[in-house]
């Protein structure tokens, strides 16, 4: 199950939907939590949940990487946008760094998020606002030189933020959300996904979408939709579908406003910046582990699946391509709760994988 964690407070990683959502309430009245988490509802990983033990040479870069770079310096190059999870004062704060020094000194934009992506001169940031009552929102920023990164809409959200996306050219925004009180969840827990025009606050519902499973219009009642990932056109787009027990790829129409199922057991599509590959995360259980996410690339015209079993860990997150060869991808650093680390992995499975960007989460690469 993903993890609900906030600056200093370690929590167990829950096993069931319930536990998370009390989890998030304890972890907000404590210290204004940041919770977030996705579809683990769906394959919740038993003995395959372990975190990453990072190697000392790593660590040692995680603290040099804490130094405060200039940000003008950074933002003129191409870059790595993250959240930074170093348990300082800066814990949740969006980051960045030279692409050409991933491990290097980072530049703080005092923004906070629980999950944030950008592209060039935009970001959107998924955010839990605590008081008296919790309250989640995302928010659109404007990125560009001198702009501040300063938030120009704010859209509220109908549950815990998880994970969101751009289209490539910055003019689209895609939320996932936990919901709860959809009738057919016994557990209460649902993913909701919505997308919208970055800077508007118009959303639009892909619970509303048409969807087509197997070349019939379907609507099953317990459908789960997430994990937006954008094509070039700004009309195309790939997601995850979930029901009856399964999971699929899914195509999406903006204009058609219609879901297509293409392939099976696929979860969190990342689409290639080459637009041909689908990289995603693979649920897989034995007896002697349980159930864990393993990274995957599906080749879309061939449909040849990749699954790269370098990769031991239990990856619940929604991957980033660095560039077309490399995969980036949040792991949980072993003994030290709340801590994450982006890794890199190749994408065609050569190599074992390797620490990119201590102390972070939530990757996005602007070139």
């Amino acid at each position: 199950m993903a993890e609900v964690r906030a600056p200093r407070v370690r929590t167990a990683r829950p096993s069931s939907p319930l536990r998370l959502a009390l989890s998030a309430v304890v972890v907000a009245a404590i210290a204004g939590a940041t919770a977030y988490g996705l579809d683990a509802w769906q394959h919740p990983p038993a003995g395959g949940t372990r975190a990453a033990a990072v190697p000392v040479s790593a660590q040692g870069a995680g603290r040099i990487a804490g130094a405060v770079a200039d940000r003008s310096v950074i933002e003129a190059a191409p870059r790595i946008v993250f959240r930074h999870t170093g348990l300082d004062a800066r814990y949740g704060q969006v980051a960045e760094v030279a692409l050409a020094d991933p491990a290097g000194p980072r530049a703080f934009t005092g923004v906070d998020c629980d999950r944030v992506y950008a592209r060039p001169g935009v970001a959107t940031c998924l955010r839990t606002q605590t008081g008296v009552s919790t309250s989640y929102q995302a928010d659109d920023l404007v990125t560009t030189p001198g702009a501040d990164w300063r938030q120009t809409v704010s859209v509220p959200l109908p549950g815990i933020p998880s994970r969101t996306r751009l289209s490539p050219d910055g003019t689209l925004a895609a939320s996932t959300v936990f919901v709860t009180g959809d009738s057919y969840m016994t557990t209460g827990f649902s993913a909701r996904t919505i997308i919208r025009h970055a800077g508007s606050t118009s959303v639009d519902d892909l619970e509303k979408f048409l969807i087509v499973m197997h070349g019939r219009q379907v609507r099953p009642r317990d459908r789960n939709i997430w994990g937006v990932t954008f094509a070039p056109d700004d009309r195309t787009f790939y997601v995850t579908l979930a029901t009856g027990g399964r999971t699929y790829l899914a195509r999406g129409d903006l204009a058609a406003r219609t879901i297509t199922t293409i392939a099976d057991h696929v979860e969190c599509p990342s689409l290639s910046p080459d637009g041909t590959r689908i990289a995603f995360k693979q649920a897989r259980t034995d007896r002697a582990r349980g159930s864990w996410w393993t990274p995957a690339v599906l080749d879309l015209a061939t449909g040849r699946r990749t699954v790269l079993t370098a990769e031991t860990h239990t990856v619940d997150d929604q991957i980033e391509w660095l560039d077309d060869h490399t995969l980036l991808y949040g792991l949980a650093r072993e003994n030290q709760g709340g801590v994450d680390d982006v890794w890199a992995l190749n994408a065609a499975g050569h190599g074992a994988p390797r620490v990119l960007i201590p102390d972070a989460w939530s990757p996005a690469v602007i070139r």
